[in-house]
């Protein structure tokens, strides 16, 4: 399936002077980073959509483009209590 979008010639010069010659994967990524962002895609859907093998590497790319983890104080609060019940010994 293909997704067109309908631009002006001069919006399309525009845009591929901002982005470069491939504008549909700057799309791609564009859709990607939003996505991520808003929380409507996990880390891996943008990792499939982007094509990369692992999640260090969808990771790596976010970070290059400035896009933090989407990790709040309850999943830190979630994953402590895990951690505190696998390993009652230690102090987290």
């Amino acid at each position: 399936m293909a997704t067109v979008l309908e631009l002006s010639s001069q919006t399309e010069q525009e845009l591929r002077e901002a982005f470069g010659p491939d504008l549909n994967q700057a799309a791609i990524e564009s859709l990607a980073i939003v996505g991520y962002r808003s929380g409507k895609l996990s880390l891996a859907q943008v990792r499939r959509l982007l094509g990369f093998d692992n999640r260090w590497q969808t990771e790596k790319w976010l970070g290059e483009r400035g896009v933090t983890w989407n990790y709040s104080q309850e999943d830190l609060e979630a994953d402590r209590k895990t951690l505190s019940e696998l390993f009652p010994d230690k102090t987290l």
